[in-house]
């Protein structure tokens, strides 16, 4: 559903922020991609988005190509920012309207909104609030709630847990569990490797633009996350190939 292949980009200056980057995201599964600031985390949701050209290799959605049919591979997919970008002067229910019928979901009543809203934890008595008064943790909920009344195959994520409270993480987390159930494919960027390792079906790790470590659930029963991820940091005292692999 998500693929990339060999996937690299290369700014003018010479920068090279993303190196070959290979991986997918089937549905019915998410995938949490770790790594510092610069490791190529949101170069990549960027790709897929097609908010930037890939300097070679290929972004896919639905098998699509992002960069020949960008109109088309949007779609398919849904997209949640560090940041979600709201109408602050806008009630949650107006935003997710208004969202709503920007991707072609016409029609929609009320009821059928707040049922959404709901649906992300949403407190009921902030379904009529403007959002410029809401926290980031309620804004992170109408922004998934925009993304499930799109009802895309496949959800891109850029630090969606960044600056969130414990409770409002959790809550974020029973949301993407609920998605993964639906057979939703979820690319996920984050710092977070806690919660990565509680929510994620496989993890890989960034650095410098390239994809140096990747591991299924089961893989990381008995790893430490944490150690493995700043032994990468660190330089590595592992091969990565061997690593790449899950040996």
């Amino acid at each position: 559903m998500i693929e990339a292949i060999d996937l690299t980009k290369r700014y003018e200056d010479g920068l090279l922020a993303l190196d070959a980057l290979n991986l997918n995201v089937n549905p019915g599964e998410i995938y949490c991609l770790l790594g510092a600031n610069g490791a190529g985390k949101t170069t990549t949701v960027n790709l897929f988005l097609n908010f930037i050209s890939p300097t070679s290799g290929l972004a896919l959605i639905n098998g699509i190509d992002v960069n020949e049919n960008p109109l088309e591979a949007k779609g398919y997919v849904s997209y949640v920012s560090e940041n979600v970008m709201l109408y602050g002067n806008f009630t949650a229910r107006q935003n997710l309207d208004f969202f709503a019928r920007l991707g072609g979901k016409r029609g929609l009543k009320k009821d059928d909104l707040h049922m959404v809203l709901r649906e992300v934890g949403l407190q009921e008595k902030a379904f009529e609030q403007k959002v410029k008064e809401f926290s980031k943790g309620m804004r992170q909920k109408v922004g998934i709630a925009i993304a499930i009344i799109k009802d895309a195959p496949a959800i891109l994520l850029d630090e969606p847990t960044s600056g969130l409270d414990p409770k409002a993480g959790a809550e974020f987390l029973e949301i993407l569990d609920s998605l993964r159930k639906q057979g939703k494919a979820i690319l996920m960027s984050t710092h977070d490797i806690f919660r990565a390792k509680e929510i994620a079906d496989r993890v890989g790790i960034m650095k410098e633009g390239r994809k140096v470590m990747e591991r299924t659930r089961e893989g990381l029963e008995h790893e430490d996350l944490q150690a493995l991820y700043l032994d990468y940091m660190r330089g590595g005292s592992k091969s990565e190939l061997n690593l790449v692999a899950g040996t």
